[in-house]
C-alpha cells in the first residue's frame, strides 16, 4: 500500500532533532579524539573517544539525508516541483552563502593561526578570506580563494539531491507506485548492493573531500539513501515490517559495530593472508560495513516509529524551527570556546563539558535574537517572524503578515 495521507509525521521531526544533537557531541568529540585530524586539536588527545565515535560515524550523516528525502517526498504532496524547488533554494542557498562569508570564518582562521600560518587579527583576515583572488595561503585555495562550507557541506548535497529528484519526479512517483508490489527485504537487498559495491570500488579510489564535485563516493552512498528515503516514506507495508524487526536490526547494528571495533583492535589479525587471496574474508568484511550503516538506520527509523509517531509538542515545534540555525553555528561556536578556553588548560573532561554548556547556551541566545528579526530569518533559513495584528477600520482584528510555507 502507497502512503497518500499528508499529515504530520513526528517521529520525522524527532529524528531530526536527535540527529543534529548527536552531530553537535560528534563535532565536540573531533576536538579531543586522538589520530584524527580536525580545524583545531586538544593538547590532550584521548585515544578512547575513536570506538565511542565509530557507532555513529558510519551512519549519522546517512540519517540526514534519509530523513531529507522522506520530507521531500511528503511535502511534494503538497507543492508543485517549481514552487517547491525555489521554496527549498531559498532555505538552503541563502544561508549557505552566508555561512561561507561569515559563520565559517573563525574556523578557518583559528585553524590558520593554530598552525602558526597567519599573524593574529581577525578583521584582517576576513578582509583577504572573502577575496576570491586573495594571495594569503595559496596551499589552502579552491577555485574560489580560501572561501568554503566546512560542516556546512550537507547543505549543497542536500539541495543538488533535490534538484535532482523534483526534475525526475515523475519517475520519482511511479517508482513509489511500482515499490508496493516489491517484498520488503529485495527492497532492503538492493540498498546493500548500491552501498556495498560503492564501498568496494569507490572508497580507494574517490577518498570523501565534501567538494561536492569529485565527491563520488560519497554520492554513491548519500544519493540512495536519499532517494530510498523518498520511496520508503510512503510505503505503509514497508514501514510496518521495518517497526516489526526493529530489534532484530538493532542487534545486527550491534553485533556489526561489535565486530567493527574487534577488528580495530587486531582480533582477527590471524585470518589475514599476506598474499590477499582470501576473497571470502573481503565479502565478510563488506557485509559487516553495509549491515552496520542500514541496520543502525533502520532500528532508528523502527523505534521512533514505535515511541515518538504521533508525539507532538511545544517543545518539539520549537527545537524543529531552531536545528537550521544551530547547525550552521554549532562548530564554530565549539571552535571559538575550545581556543578561548584552551590557555587555561583545565582537564579534558570540565573542558569539554564546559565547552559544551557554552556552545549550546550561546547557541540558544543566538537562535531567540534571530528568530526575531526578519533579515536574520532569511540568512538562517527561517520562516519571517508574524508581524503584530492590527485592528481595521471596522474594529476586527486582522494579521498584517503570516510565516510563508
Amino acid at each position: 500500500m502507497t502512503r497518500t495521507d499528508t499529515e504530520r509525521r513526528y517521529e520525522l521531526d524527532w529524528l531530526r532533532c536527535l540527529a543534529f544533537a548527536v552531530l553537535i557531541l560528534y563535532h565536540l568529540g573531533m576536538y579531543y579524539v586522538a589520530d584524527w585530524g580536525w580545524h583545531v586539536k586538544t593538547d590532550q588527545p584521548q585515544v578512547w573517544l575513536q570506538d565511542l565515535m565509530i557507532f555513529s560515524n558510519p551512519w549519522r550523516m546517512s540519517l540526514l539525508f534519509l530523513l531529507g528525502g522522506m520530507a521531500l517526498s511528503l511535502i511534494c504532496q503538497k507543492y508543485q516541483p517549481l514552487q517547491l524547488l525555489g521554496l527549498r533554494s531559498k532555505r538552503l542557498l541563502i544561508p549557505l552563502l552566508f555561512t561561507m562569508a561569515v559563520l565559517v570564518v573563525p574556523q578557518v582562521y583559528f585553524e590558520a593561526l593554530s598552525q602558526q600560518l597567519i599573524e593574529p587579527g581577525y578583521l584582517k583576515f576576513w578582509q583577504q578570506y572573502i577575496n576570491p583572488w586573495t594571495s594569503l595561503l595559496p596551499q589552502h585555495h579552491s577555485p574560489i580563494g580560501l572561501l568554503t562550507w566546512n560542516h556546512a557541506w550537507f547543505i549543497p548535497y542536500l539541495w543538488c539531491y533535490s534538484l535532482l529528484a523534483l526534475a525526475a519526479l515523475p519517475l520519482l512517483q511511479w517508482l513509489v507506485r511500482q515499490a508496493q508490489h516489491w517484498p520488503a527485504w529485495l527492497a532492503l537487498l538492493l540498498v546493500l548492493l548500491v552501498l556495498a559495491a560503492a564501498w568496494y570500488w569507490l572508497k580507494p579510489l574517490h577518498p570523501s573531500t565534501h567538494a561536492l564535485v569529485d565527491d563520488w563516493y560519497n554520492h554513491a552512498k548519500y544519493l540512495p539513501v536519499f532517494l530510498a528515503g523518498f520511496v520508503l516514506a510512503r510505503q505503509n507495508l514497508w514501514w510496518g515490517q521495518l517497526l516489526h524487526y526493529r530489534r532484530l536490526w538493532l542487534l545486527l547494528a550491534l553485533l556489526s559495530y561489535a565486530l567493527i571495533i574487534a577488528d580495530r583492535h587486531q582480533w582477527f589479525d590471524s585470518l589475514e593472508d599476506p598474499a590477499g587471496t582470501q576473497w571470502w574474508l573481503m565479502l565478510i568484511v563488506v557485509l559487516v560495513v553495509v549491515l552496520n550503516h542500514w541496520c543502525f538506520l533502520l532500528a532508528i527509523l523502527g523505534y521512533a516509529g514505535r515511541y515518538l509517531a504521533g508525539r507532538n509538542s511545544s517543545w518539539l515545534a520549537y527545537c524543529n524551527q531552531a536545528i537550521l540555525p544551530w547547525y550552521l553555528l554549532h562548530q564554530t561556536l565549539i571552535i571559538v570556546f575550545a581556543m578561548t578556553l584552551k590557555p587555561l588548560a583545565l582537564a579534558a573532561g570540565p573542558e569539554a563539558l564546559l565547552i559544551l554548556l557554552c556552545t549550546l547556551g550561546s547557541g540558544a541566545l543566538a537562535f531567540e535574537g534571530i528568530r526575531r528579526s526578519r533579515l536574520s530569518c532569511l540568512l538562517f533559513g527561517l520562516n519571517p517572524p508574524a508581524l503584530p495584528k492590527s485592528v481595521d477600520v471596522a474594529g476586527t482584528r486582522q494579521v498584517s503578515g503570516a510565516p510563508e510555507a
